[in-house]
């Protein structure tokens, strides 16, 4: 038991929990809806402070993060909870966990073990994701300050629900983010996911006014968002309300948990909603979950060299020399030391 952050007293013994953006109000003896955050007595604690369901050491690309350091090394952890209830989420088994058994499970790994393991891997970041990092704020920012102490990155891989006053305390500390952008109707967003596009899109745009690194994820699901009218919603919202030089990851939908009723995405889809990227001035739009088709490589903005060579995980070769395009000398965005 760990006293939460962002939380405030209610009526008698309730609690409000200003964490993420459904603000849960919560009576005692209860949790939010992330099912990790519980009232005990009138003080909202988290239950899964320095309690790790999964801690593996991934490649950068896997996040996916593809202009923070290519081709270094991630240390990823994670607890169980969400706060979405996503029909298509590939990690339901941990992210779910707590809104079908009341046990919180996990390995004890408190912040200086992350960081101490993170250095003893050669991984030049820590990333929080799996399931969403919002919902294990504390046990995330302890890392992050010991980390950033170290000289190592932090990235959050998140649903992009997070409150302001969260994000603006981690912000010092956080180097870079990919964030779900999962679809561009609220219909999609309440039935899909049980949240709302609003808050989602204010969310993304805290990130860029807060100078944090920010690359996006779509899945195109077939029937779902994969319209052009949805797809070019994305696109422009990115280019003009995040910036054309945010990264576009067009990721490939396969069929799982509640979802099992849709045909995987095709190739033929992913490099539809590239085009719509390119087409709307993004600089650079990637293809996910199809490795080979040539989609996962960064090329030159303006000369069209190719810049990184990458197929699934691993990179073949990079040329950019001091951030800037090998061939034409001009700026790639992103962080490359």
């Amino acid at each position: 038991m760990h006293e939460a952050m962002f939380w405030k007293k209610g009526d008698g013994d309730s609690v409000h929990c200003g964490l993420c953006r459904f603000r849960c109000h919560i009576a005692e003896g209860k949790r939010g809806v992330c099912g990790v955050r519980q009232n005990q007595g009138g003080t909202l604690y988290t239950l899964v402070y320095g309690k790790s369901i999964a801690a593996n050491v991934d490649p950068i690309e896997k996040k996916p993060v593809f202009h923070y350091r290519p081709g270094s090394l991630s240390y990823s952890i994670s607890t169980v909870g969400c706060n979405f209830r996503c029909l298509h989420c590939q990690n339901y088994d941990i992210s779910q966990w707590p809104h079908d058994r009341r046990d919180i499970p996990g390995s004890d790994l408190p912040p200086a073990e992350v960081v101490r393991l993170a250095q003893k891997a050669g991984c030049r970041s820590i990333a929080y994701t799996y399931t969403e990092p919002t919902i294990f704020f504390e046990y995330a920012f302890d890392t992050a300050v010991l980390a950033h102490e170290a000289g190592i990155g932090n990235i959050f891989v998140s649903n992009g629900y997070t409150t302001p006053e969260p994000l603006e305390r981690i912000a010092p500390y956080l180097d870079a983010a990919n964030i779900d952008l999962k679809g561009f109707s609220e219909k999609f967003y309440r039935e899909v996911t049980g949240a709302t596009l609003k808050g989602v899109l204010e969310t993304l745009r805290d990130y860029r006014r807060l100078g944090i690194w920010l690359e996006v994820t779509t899945l195109v699901i077939p029937g779902h968002n994969d319209s052009d009218d949805e797809l070019q919603g994305i696109a422009r919202f990115i280019a003009e309300e995040l910036g054309p030089e945010v990264p576009w990851h067009v990721t490939a939908f396969y069929p799982t948990y509640k979802m099992t009723d849709r045909p995987r995405t095709s190739a033929a889809t992913l490099r539809r909603a590239r085009q719509i990227g390119l087409d709307a001035g993004l600089r650079y739009v990637y293809e996910g979950n199809i490795p080979g088709e040539g989609g996962e490589n960064t090329f030159c903005y303006q000369c069209g060299t190719t810049l990184i060579d990458r197929y699934g995980f691993r990179l073949d070769g990079m040329e950019i020399e001091n951030g800037r395009c090998s061939s034409c000398q001009v700026p790639i965005d992103g962080i490359w030391d």
